[in-house]
């Protein structure tokens, strides 16, 4: 078997609190310590908010595995997006100068895979004749959530490469997961047999 291309964790978490962010600061993975504000903080921050979004919708499609099993494809690919979520962060947190050749980071592979996977359900779903709106499901509610604050990542990631030199594949990576995470959303109300909700204009209060 070929060697794992990344470094496996070497942590030893025995306390959680360590008083060393009281003043306001906090450290990089490369030792640095920045303001918590700093537009670093608030980019893998938010790439941390979609993890746990992601995390709650991975949760979701197992549960309703057991009654649609189609959905467990979508589980498994949403906990690998987890790993690479995380994968992202610890580059992220990194000054761009500092990063090791085995440190954990996103390639031009998992964006081939989201691709993939995007052309594939697809494919599956009917065209859209109207913008669709988050609903129909539980599931394909948590998702758009998730393709929410990936939006909101990825404006972040834009301004951290433009102006501190960030890796603009953390770009290009998150703009293909929201393209996913829309798909998925999508998909998972196939899957479940249930309609999606269209964009009607004229339900406006103004047009009732």
């Amino acid at each position: 078997m070929s060697e794992k291309p990344y470094n496996e964790p070497r942590l030893a978490l025995n306390r959680i609190y360590t008083r060393t962010g009281d003043s306001g600061q906090t450290a990089l993975v490369s030792g640095e310590r920045i303001p918590k504000d700093a537009l670093r903080i608030e980019c893998y921050g938010t790439v941390d908010e979609l993890n746990a979004c992601v995390g709650l919708a991975c949760h979701t499609a197992s549960e309703l595995a057991a009654a649609t099993p189609a959905l467990s494809e979508l589980r498994d690919i949403l906990l690998r997006v987890q790993h690479e979520l995380f994968n992202l962060g610890s580059i992220l947190a990194t000054m761009p100068d500092k990063i090791m050749p085995r440190q954990p980071r996103i390639t031009a592979e998992e964006i081939s895979a989201l691709e993939s996977e995007i052309d594939r359900c697809n494919d599956a779903l009917p065209a859209l004749r109207s913008f669709v709106l988050p609903g129909g499901s539980r599931l394909n509610a948590e998702l758009h959530v998730c393709r929410t604050v990936c939006r909101r990542a990825e404006r972040l990631a834009v301004t951290l490469a433009r102006e501190d030199g960030a890796d603009p594949i953390g770009v290009r990576y998150l703009n293909r997961l929201s393209d996913a995470l829309f798909v998925y959303s999508r998909w998972a109300n196939h899957a479940l047999g249930v309609p999606e909700v269209l964009w009607q204009p004229n339900r406006a209060a103004s047009a009732l």
